[in-house]
């Protein structure tokens, strides 16, 4: 996929700045699949953040992740268009509506809202987003 960025490299990094963005990377990617698991933890968001970081980190991971069966068609809907499938919408907005009535019912009352207030921010940044056409 072409990018219009692709024509002017950038000049390359020092290595402490790439190790730096390969480990936010490594550290976005994990948060992403531990949020597969956890109702609270939306995946998508810390996807598109390890993608971000790999491409100033490492060539090789950013080609990696965008080969990536799941991952990939994602990243590219996002690089080109700022768009989500309406299926990872739909099941982000279950999930944190799931987590945040969970997190209702344990908090303590004066923290119980927090959760929901967050997952609110992200759901309605998510609603803004084009929906990407389904993949076949």
């Amino acid at each position: 996929m072409h990018r219009p960025d692709d024509a002017f490299p950038a000049p390359a990094r020092p290595l402490w700045q790439r190790m730096l963005w390969g480990t936010a990377g490594v550290l976005a990617l994990a948060a992403g699949i531990v949020g597969i698991f956890l109702p609270l933890l939306p995946t998508t968001p810390f996807v598109l953040l390890a993608a971000f970081c790999f491409s100033r980190g490492s060539a090789r991971l950013d080609a990696w992740l965008l080969a990536h069966p799941r991952f990939g068609p994602l990243i590219a809907d996002w690089r080109s268009r700022h768009a989500m499938p309406l299926r990872a919408k739909q099941l982000a907005w279950v999930m944190m509506a799931v987590g945040s009535a969970w997190a209702a019912w344990v908090l303590p009352l004066r923290w119980c809202w927090l959760p929901a207030l967050c997952c609110l921010a992200v759901g309605l940044w998510m609603w803004r987003l084009p929906t990407s056409a389904p993949r076949r």
